[in-house]
Parts: C-alpha cells; structure tokens; sequence
C-alpha cells in the first residue's frame, strides 16, 4: 500500500511539474490554417523512440500475415499506386506539425479487406484496406481526407498522450513491452497474435476532442496538397451512410454526426484558401 502510495505522489508530482511549465509541443504559430493548440503534455510520459519502434514491428508483422494471405497490393497495384501519389503530396506539409516527422520512414501498403479501414501509426506506418476505397468509391480529394485525418493522430501523439494519460491514472511511470498493448487498449496477450495485433492496430479508440483535432489537422494537410477540403464533408456523409445497419470498424472509433460536421464546416473559410493557392501552384507548376 505504501508503494502504490509513493508511486500516485510521484505521477502527481510529475503531472503537476508537466503542467505547470507550460511546454507542450506547440503547432506552427502565426500561419494560416486551423488552431489546435499545442500537444498534450502527457505526450511526455511516453518514450517517442520506444513507441515508434515498437509501432515499427507490430506494422513488419501485419504486413507479413496479410502476405502469407495473399491480400497484401503488390507494389504495381493500382490502388497502391493512388494511395502512394496521395501521401507523396501531403506528407512535405507534415513536417512542419511535428519535429520527429523528418525522421520518420514513412510507409504506405494497401490489405485486401472488406474492412471500411486505415490508420498511420506512430513514425508515420499508413495502411488502408480495400474496403474504406471500394466500398465507399472514394474520391482522391476524400481519400486524402481519410490520409490526412490518420497522419493527423500520428503528428498529434494521440497514442502516446493516451499512453501518458494512462501512466497517471494508474499512478505508474513505468512504460515497458506492454506499451502497445496500453496504446490499443487490449489484453496484452493479443498482441503476440498478429492477426488479433494487426486488426487492433487499425480500431484506435482515441478522445473525442483528439479526433476533433484529427479532423481539422488532416483537412489542412490534404489542402495543402492541393486536395479539396469540402470533400470531409462528403467523406463523413459516405460514412454516416454506410454505418445505417451496422457501424464500420473505422467509424465505430471515430464519431461522426452532425456536430463533427459542423466543426468541419466552420473551419472551411481557414483551409480553402490553402486549397486555391496549391490549385493554382500546381496548374503553373511544369509539367
């Protein structure tokens, strides 16, 4: 009793120095676009370089289970290829989000799924399943808008705030080989499993207020590449459709309504001119 005392005094004391410096990792000031503020401090609590690595596996081990399937796009697919164009052009306008972004090796794979799915996980893994694009007959400008939502959570350290938010409560500041488990909210067993691993890897369940903050971040980005920002609008519309009978796995963890539209819709006067200037960069751009 006495331990577990000492060790909700030093979380609390820990928490409490976190909060009182004021140092949260700010996003990029006096510039155009969305205001999210800064990161959370409980991204603190949480080793950058450990989750990123640990992510780095758990994607390798995904990719290679859905290759003994077979569902894993060859590079020459051309849904992979769509998706790659896609993330070539937004990802130069995330590094300026987050520091760590330069470092990242970005990735992008396609899994043949009926699942209506894709995430990017810590140190910028993307994979999308064939079910979000077929399914939902997604547009470029929508498909960026999906990528620009999940590279949003990845830039935000959505995962390791949750991992910072956790260590507190439990009054624990140890992080160690269950990090992955603490990140997806699972029985620490299932991610020995790489079917139930990777299917959990793509069903994150973050704060409203996190996917709030997904969803303007990754609108900006996807304007900035030059991608509509008003196809938010239709992509949520899309889902809200698909979810009558019974809720897709992506959006059983991301909350769509009216009021997540609406915040969409008021943020739009801050992105389109984004949008219009890419437009225009790219149509004098050479060929």
């Amino acid at each position: 009793m006495r331990l577990l005392n000492r060790r909700h005094t030093l979380a609390a004391l820990w928490l409490a120095a976190l909060l009182g410096s004021g140092a949260a990792l700010a996003a990029p000031g006096g510039r155009e676009g969305v205001d999210v503020g800064g990161n959370s401090v409980f991204t603190r609590l949480a080793p950058a370089e450990e989750l990123e690595a640990m992510a780095a596996q758990q994607y390798r081990q995904q990719l290679a289970a859905a290759a003994q399937k077979r569902a894993l796009a060859p590079a020459d697919h051309p849904q992979l290829v769509r998706l790659r164009a896609i993330a070539q052009r937004i990802i130069p306008h995330a590094l300026a989000w987050n520091p760590r972004a330069r470092q990242w090796k970005w990735e992008v794979n396609l899994i043949g799924s009926r699942q209506i799915n894709a995430y990017c996980m810590p140190g910028g893994k993307i994979a999308f399943y064939t079910g979000i694009l077929d399914q939902l007959q997604l547009t470029d400008d929508e498909v960026a808008m999906v990528m620009g939502h999940e590279i949003a959570h990845a830039l935000r350290e959505h995962a390791r705030e949750r991992i910072g938010k956790n260590a507190v409560t439990e009054g624990v500041a140890r992080l160690g080989g269950a990090v992955i488990a603490a990140w997806l909210g699972v029985d620490p067993r299932l991610t020995d499993t790489v079917a139930r691993g990777g299917a959990n890897l793509a069903a994150l369940s973050f704060s409203r207020s996190d996917e709030t903050e997904a969803d303007l971040v990754g609108m900006e980005l996807a304007a900035r590449a030059g991608y509509d920002p008003r196809a938010a609008v239709t992509l949520w519309q899309k889902m809200g459709a698909a979810s009558k009978n019974a809720p897709p796995q992506w959006l059983s963890t991301h909350p769509s309504s009216s009021t997540r539209i609406a915040e969409i819709e008021k943020n739009l006067p801050k992105v389109l001119p984004l949008y219009e200037k890419a437009r225009a960069a790219r149509v004098l751009a050479p060929a």
